[in-house]
């Protein structure tokens, strides 16, 4: 990796987290000299990095110059990630439809079976081990089909804020019942590949559509859970009332 490629990683990991934090009002110009000197960057990656966003969604441009953290509704957000469901449900109906290779079915196997392990006790689940395979399932879910175009536009739409599969996943304390939610997850995972396995695609694709909303449901209960909690769950603070 060459360094301008390790510089401009830096500053899109560095942005994306403080913009995730709410740390700049919504109607405020990011300031690119003083960003730049807190990450520790030239303005040349940072100014990438900012494209990026942009193209995101989680910055926008204003139009005297410069750009500024975009402001989601609750409405956006459950839009998101209704959309999130429609194109991994489309994933795995054309999965089904014209049979998903073998090989990626393996290693969503292998996958499933470490989320297993991580719940195994559903009194001391490995969340660490749940947010990594449950992130590489919804990877393999979305390629599944065999389409670079679906590929594409659920990595896309999994970057909008909150839209993510595991923009939850580490709210454990915050949300009742969490733990027994994942294991309902998991039971959707395995329900979902077995129907991709027996051809079943409209099946396929309203299982993974139901999947999504489990986060419009968590992302319901943080919403209105007062305050306090924005400033926990990277990304709700970017919600606005309007």
């Amino acid at each position: 990796m060459s360094d301008r490629m390790t510089q401009y990683e830096k500053a899109l990991l560095g942005l994306r987290s403080l913009v995730m934090s709410g740390e700049f009002a919504g109607s405020a110009r990011l300031p690119e000299v003083a960003l730049a000197e807190r990450l520790g960057l030239s303005r040349t990656p940072l100014r990438q990095a900012m494209d990026r966003l942009i193209d995101e969604g989680l910055l926008e441009r204003i139009e005297t110059g410069g750009c500024r953290a975009a402001r989601f509704t609750l409405d956006d957000i459950n839009d998101a990630i209704e959309l999130r469901g429609v194109i991994e449900g489309t994933a795995a109906r054309l999965a089904a439809e014209r049979g998903a290779d073998p090989m990626r079915l393996a290693e969503v196997e292998q996958v499933l079976a470490r989320i297993d392990t991580a719940i195994a006790d559903p009194a001391n689940i490995d969340f660490d081990s749940y947010v990594r395979e449950n992130a590489a399932f919804h990877s393999l879910l979305a390629g599944l089909a065999g389409s670079q175009i679906v590929q594409r536009e659920a990595d896309r739409v999994s970057r909008l804020p909150l839209a993510s599969p595991s923009a939850f996943l580490r709210e454990q304390e915050l949300i009742p019942d969490f733990n027994a939610s994942l294991v309902r997850a998991q039971h959707q995972h395995r329900a979902i590949i077995e129907a991709i396995r027996a051809r079943e695609g409209a099946r396929a694709e309203y299982l993974s559509r139901e999947h999504a909303r489990l986060a419009r449901r968590n992302l319901d209960y943080l919403a209105n859970a007062g305050p306090g909690v924005a400033i926990r769950v990277p990304g709700l603070s970017l919600l606005s009332a309007e």
